[in-house]
């Protein structure tokens, strides 16, 4: 049977929920436990898809095409459970799927009410979700729920995790709560105050915790773990110490150091080996001694808030670990290029465009496209990122000067760039898109297979087949590939049904690549990718030219 682990938050948000639950997972998982994980997001929206970066930071994709929270990034790069649609839901979604058991007359004609229907609702996708990945196989599901105690809107599921574990009966869930343990510069000491009325807010809804993760900017003494045990009625054994630390990798160990593993395997009653994180350790220190470093410049609008491109700066980071090499990522305004100029593009070691939406700081973006390629420089565009490259070559090599993206101009005489009216989603249902539709749900969405064109980069790169994740609208127009092959542009992936580029390349330019899908998604610290290893190698290569020219000229 199922086991379950609930991880709440109290005080404030942001205190890392996701990395404790998913660091907890890795240390299960290395004891030979299948785990798997679940986010449960209090607020109205259906899903984040349509919700501002700003707001809300990057929209993870799951293979099935679910627009989910980024934490599903971070379960997925620290434990090998890939994430489904059914790991993450939201308040909008709970109450969507009771509305329509409602009309349909599934409830009977009774009055319809949070306690027992939401609640009901909210504990049946819970069990739907921690059956995703392994199925009946599952040991143990981490069960993380968002916002904080005491927020209106997280007393639904926190009502419907009491009412489960009180269904499954003793030893099938253990409940872990995360609170801020604030430093005072002024008083010159921690304050476990604010953690005292975090746990006396749960134990009113009926919420024991089975241990307190206590986040803080310093490691807390044995004098205050022992004050927070006192007035949380929680074991001194129990209060673990979350200190901060300069990498996410290390917190495993961390938690290890402290056997809350060893508090959850008690707990749930499970007779498991002791954990093995020597994989974990192996990454550390790969991080901690680089060989070498490089300067990579991300190119976007939203660099004000880099939890925009979560998974992006891990994929990258997880490219240097495997590469022994330090990647320093200057994030770059487009619309400073705009104004500025591409000068500040020069010290660049690779330039990197990613996916993004709306026109705003697009011609910043192609005028660092047109920067990598006239120089040389190893370019990845991710979505946008792509579709921005074959506008920057259709106007400066092919002869197309007014190509654009519908996108930015509906009424572009020239739209290299535009919406594909119509395609097969996956079930077979054939449906339309244009700029009226739904913005929620209408994309090209989760994992697609692709053959890859021999003997080209991507080929060297992938093999014979990609199968990655996509998230986008607009495609390139296919009535002007023939043009921009002509010009020296190479698709070098298409898909086998609607022939739609993939991916696109320059044999001209030593490492020149862009990708219509999302691979910053698949990328692990434990196995890299192999897309942005091969770019991490280029820049190295890159620089390395660039030291060698600079000799030459000096002598």
């Amino acid at each position: 049977m199922t086991k379950f682990v609930i991880v709440t938050g109290g005080v404030v948000s942001s205190l890392g929920k996701g990395i404790a639950a998913a660091s907890l997972a890795a240390i299960l998982e290395s004891r030979g436990l299948k785990v798997t994980m679940l986010k449960l997001d209090p607020y109205i929206n259906v899903d984040p898809g349509t919700m501002s970066p700003f707001q809300h930071g990057e929209v993870f994709v799951t293979e099935d095409g679910a627009e989910t929270d980024l934490d599903l990034g971070h379960y997925e790069r620290f434990i090998s459970a890939k994430m489904r649609k059914a790991n993450n839901f939201t308040t909008g979604q709970i109450y969507e799927s009771v509305l329509r058991k409602e009309r349909r007359g599934e409830y009977l004609g009774k009055t319809v009410q949070v306690i027992p229907h939401i609640t009901n609702e909210i504990q049946a996708f819970i069990e739907r979700g921690a059956h995703a990945a392994w199925g009946d196989q599952t040991d143990v599901a981490i069960v993380e729920i968002g916002g904080t105690v005491g927020d209106i809107e997280s007393l639904p599921f926190l009502e419907s995790v009491r009412q489960m574990s009180l269904r499954l009966g003793r030893g099938s869930c253990c409940f872990i709560h995360l609170v801020l343990v604030p430093y005072l510069p002024s008083a010159g000491e921690l304050k476990t105050k604010p953690t005292q009325h975090s746990v006396q807010k749960l134990r009113e809804i009926g919420i024991y915790p089975d241990a307190l993760l206590c986040r803080a900017d310093r490691r807390i003494p044995d004098d205050e773990r022992e004050k927070i045990s006192m007035f949380s009625n929680v074991s001194p054994d129990a209060v673990i110490s979350v200190w901060d630390v300069d990498s996410i990798y290390k917190i495993p160990a961390m938690l290890e150091s402290q056997q809350l593993d060893a508090i959850v395997v008690d707990k749930l009653n499970l007779n498991v080996p002791k954990a093995d994180l020597s994989r974990w350790a192996d990454i550390v220190f790969a991080q901690e001694n680089p060989m070498q470093t490089i300067t990579i410049g991300m190119v976007g609008k939203y660099m004000t808030l880099t939890e925009s491109y979560k998974s992006l700066i891990e994929a990258v980071n997880h490219a240097g670990l495997h590469t022994r090499t330090h990647v320093e990522i200057k994030f770059i305004d487009s619309e400073d290029i705009e104004s500025e100029g591409t000068d500040m593009l020069k010290r660049l070691d690779a330039i990197l465009v990613p996916g993004g939406f709306g026109k705003r700081g697009t011609e910043g973006k192609i005028r660092a496209i047109q920067f990598a390629r006239e120089y040389q420089v190893p370019y990845l565009g991710i979505c946008l990122g792509m579709q921005l490259a074959v506008i920057e070559f259709a106007r400066h090599c092919a002869g197309l000067e007014n190509a654009n993206s519908t996108e930015f101009d509906s009424k572009t005489d020239t739209p290299v760039i535009a919406l594909i009216t119509e395609w097969l989603n996956a079930g077979g249902k054939l449906e339309t898109r244009s700029a009226n539709s739904d913005l929620g749900g209408t994309m090209r969405l989760g994992s697609q297979r692709c053959p890859i064109q021999p003997h080209t980069l991507a080929h060297s790169i992938y093999g014979d087949e990609v199968n990655e994740r996509h998230r986008h609208r607009y495609e390139v127009n296919q009535n002007y590939v023939a043009q921009l092959v002509q010009a020296g542009l190479k698709i070098s992936a298409q898909t086998p049904k609607e022939k739609l580029p993939e991916m696109i390349e320059l044999p001209s330019h030593p490492w020149f690549i862009g990708v219509q899908f999302h691979p910053e998604f698949t990328s692990t610290p434990r196995e890299g990718h192999p897309l942005f290893t091969s770019y991490v190698q280029a820049a190295l290569a890159y620089k390395q030219s660039k030291s060698e020219k600079q000799v030459k000229t000096a002598s």
